[in-house]
């Protein structure tokens, strides 16, 4: 219970090298490129997957909009399968930094914001002044619009590193409690185990849920751009 309970969170080095690029490039190893003309069933599942999430995210989206589908597959199985890779024992999980939370959420929200301002320009400075807006109340309005854009990618990291962070913060107590008990009071230690397997459950489910909320957040953004 003296570990560091914010150590995991904590950039892995080796002698002194941080490694954490390493790490961000390991789920490329997990979606190899077919090159058979039969696929056996792991390949086969992880197509139809992906074939099946595309699908309802470009429901939506206009031709321009279906461009970013590579972009916007990519993303959710990067951040699901982090996310999932980080619930392993000792492992180092990098969607709970908030800078690379940043670093994927600005540009993509930049992206669909530019390209909303050359296409539709006029539709895009519309949203800055609802119509019927008092005379009075049109540079508060504008000045909080303008606000609630700049805000957006913010909120897509924050939300991202908070909820992935409180999972592990917790299954780190949870886990350290039920090992001091079990020097204590055996049913009590039984009693945290369980709710450590249940929350492990659940983590897994959030780590799956939060990499289709930012993706589809982004292609929310890029919708109402395209």
């Amino acid at each position: 219970m003296n570990e560091n309970l914010f150590a995991s969170f904590m950039t892995p080095s080796l002698m002194g090298i941080p490694i954490a690029m390493f790490i961000i490039m390991f789920p490329t190893l997990l979606f190899p490129s077919p090159n058979r003309l039969i696929n056996n069933r792991t390949i086969t599942i992880q197509q139809w997957l992906i074939k099946l999430i595309l699908k309802q995210m470009m429901l939506i989206h206009s031709v321009k909009g279906r461009t970013w589908s590579l972009m916007l597959i990519t993303l959710i199985l990067f951040i699901g399968t982090t996310n999932l890779l980080g619930l392993l024992p000792h492992s180092f999980t990098p969607t709970t930094q908030l800078s690379m939370n940043l670093g994927m959420a600005i540009p993509l929200w930049a992206g669909a914001v530019l390209l909303g301002f050359r296409h539709k320009t006029k539709m895009s400075l519309a949203h800055f002044l609802p119509q019927g807006t008092p005379l009075m109340l049109i540079p508060m309005l504008v000045i909080i619009e303008t606000i609630s854009l700049f805000i957006q990618p913010m909120a897509l990291a924050v939300r991202l590193t908070a909820n992935i962070t409180a999972g592990h913060l917790l299954m780190h107590l949870i886990g350290g409690a039920t090992s001091v008990l079990f020097s204590i009071s055996t049913p009590a230690a039984l009693t945290t185990f369980i709710i450590l397997l249940l929350l492990t459950m659940l983590e897994f489910a959030v780590a799956l849920i939060q990499a289709y909320v930012f993706t589809l957040l982004v292609s929310l953004y890029l919708h109402d751009n395209t």
